[in-house]
């Protein structure tokens, strides 16, 4: 598993070739930011594609009725977290 700073490039190099935000390097993308709302201000259809991205990417698969997984998706940081905690297993 590489360390967490290339699993994160790796996350926003996905965030932005699934949703296609070509405007958007990764490094303009704060690891610590919200990526809905006020943050990158993805919507919920945003999260659908970005969850099917990150499967295929990563194999780690997202519980779109789960609560905790809202909170997957609050940051670089927290999408990071989420997928190395389900990759050490």
């Amino acid at each position: 598993m590489a360390d967490k700073s290339e699993l994160k490039q790796q996350i926003k190099e996905c965030i932005i070739s699934s949703l296609e935000l070509e405007d958007i390097k990764p490094e303009n993308i704060v690891d610590s930011e919200p990526l809905f709302g006020e943050g990158l201000g993805l919507d919920s259809i945003d999260a659908l594609e970005l969850g099917v991205a990150l499967k295929k990417r990563f194999g780690v698969k997202f519980n779109a009725e789960n609560a905790e997984t809202r909170s997957h998706f609050a940051s670089v940081d927290a999408l990071a977290d989420y997928i190395s905690s389900e990759l050490s297993k």
